[in-house]
Order: structure tokens, then sequence, then C-alpha cells
């Protein structure tokens, strides 16, 4: 909302989600979506990742490991792990994750606190890798509306 007072100075005041949208807020939780201060959210992400020169050193006990310390890691960043995947020579995540804190931040904090925890906990790491992790991740956005849609509504949106 843009308001002028007396002086002819221009105000911009903050102005929240609109009454409508809180009063949905329980059904949209319902759908999975989440909502904090002025935004509601549902960021969900297909990620990739891979021990370095792809080799299989993530054996049964590690990954057991490495699914305790994703789970920690998304819950401290308010994000969630929807489905996880832990194979020898790579990881398979789905994650709801906060937008403000970012898809890239959240992999990174994954990848350098499970590369500091299972190379101490699990020594044989070390002399098989010079560090756990490549630099590189595989990560897509997976949409409840299909691309077809958003087209479809943005297009009816220009005849409003």
């Amino acid at each position: 909302m843009v308001e002028k007072n007396k002086t002819n100075r221009t105000y911009v005041y903050k102005t929240y989600l609109p009454d409508i949208i809180y009063s949905m807020d329980r059904s949209l939780k319902e759908k999975g979506y989440h909502s904090s201060g002025t935004t509601i959210y549902r960021c969900i992400y297909h990620v990739i990742f891979c021990p370095k020169y792809r080799r299989r050193v993530l054996a049964p006990p590690i990954q057991n490991r490495m699914k305790e310390i994703v789970v920690a890691v998304a819950n401290e960043n308010n994000s969630s792990v929807h489905e996880m995947e832990v194979m020898e020579d790579h990881v398979h995540l789905l994650l709801d994750v906060d937008p403000a804190v970012g898809i890239d931040v959240i992999i990174s904090r994954m990848k350098g606190r499970s590369s500091n925890i299972l190379r101490r906990e699990f020594p044989e790491l070390k002399k098989k890798l010079p560090t756990l992790w490549t630099r590189s991740k595989f990560i897509a956005t997976v949409g409840a509306v299909s691309l077809d849609a958003v087209k479809q509504y943005i297009e009816e949106q220009k005849g409003k």
C-alpha cells in the first residue's frame, strides 16, 4: 500500500499476505505447505551427490550413520527429508527446504557435516579418499503442479 502524507512524501507500508491466505493456512498445511512470516511455501527438491571418484565406500554401517546426519542437518535448518536412499556410491534425497535458507546451503552443510563426522568415526574413509564428497551435486525441483498447468495459468492472467 502506498500513501502520501501532507508533505507530499511517499510512504510504502509493509503489506502481509491477505487475510484469505491466513484463513487457508490450515488446509495448506494439510497439503504439505509451510509458512514463515509473510511467505507460504513448498519447495521440494530431488538431490543426488557422490563420494569422490564415485568410490563404493558407503557400506551399510556408514549408510545408517549418514541417514542420521542428513536428518539432523535438515531439522536444524527448518527443512525435512521426505525420502532418502544411501547407496554405496551415491546418495538420493527428496528434501522440503525453507527458501530463506536455500537448497545449496543445506546440501553444503549436509556434505560438510557428514564428511567431518563419518571420516572421524570411520577412519578407513581417510585411507581410501582425500575428501569424502565431490564438489558437484544434482538438484532438481519437484512440483505439485505440472509445468503446463503453470504456463496455462500465467497465460490466463494476461486477459484479466
